[in-house]
């Protein structure tokens, strides 16, 4: 968990990200509980998403851990940073506590938002080329932008494949 001003970035899997239209406040839990485990004593909170008119509803640790501080998903942030990307395709990770976040997108569109347990970088590596193979995505012709910093090994791994990698805040 990493803080930033009074808001602490998330990195667990517990989010679902729903579409504008088929969002209630009050359902929010029950929509939640559909893709994920939840334990009694998270609290379930939502974020709009007005780039892909979208809100990512998430578990969070109950705000007593925090005081006034907001729990923030890392895949809000991936969302978030992956508008502001001028590329066509848009794709947007970070690896971080085992887990890869990853986003995707083409033009406007909103190809794929999610995450996978990866306990090492080769893993993440997998998941990344898998979800970008079913999107029939040519990495060599597109960069791939990283919120957590890599090691220089694991850029150079990247930079095989991909047209450029970078890293966006």
């Amino acid at each position: 968990m990493q803080e930033t001003g009074n808001n602490y970035t998330l990195y667990n899997s517990l989010t679902a990200l729903v579409p504008l239209g088929l969002f209630d406040p009050k359902t929010a839990r029950a929509m939640l509980v559909e893709v994920a485990d939840l334990s009694e004593n998270d609290e379930v909170d939502f974020i709009d998403v007005p780039s892909y008119d979208a809100v990512l509803v998430y578990a969070a640790p109950p705000r007593k851990v925090t005081g006034e501080g907001r729990f923030i998903p890392e895949l809000y942030r991936l969302l978030n940073v992956s508008v502001g990307i001028e590329d066509y395709n848009r794709i947007v990770a970070s690896w971080m506590e085992g887990r890869l976040f990853l986003v995707v997108a083409q033009g406007r569109n909103l190809l794929f938002c999610n995450s996978f347990q990866a306990s090492d970088f080769t893993t993440a590596e997998y998941f990344l080329f898998l979800v970008l193979n079913r999107l029939q995505l040519n990495p060599e012709v597109s960069p791939v932008y990283f919120r957590t910093r890599l090691t220089t090994d694991e850029e150079a791994s990247l930079c095989r494949y991909f047209k450029s990698v970078g890293y966006v805040e």
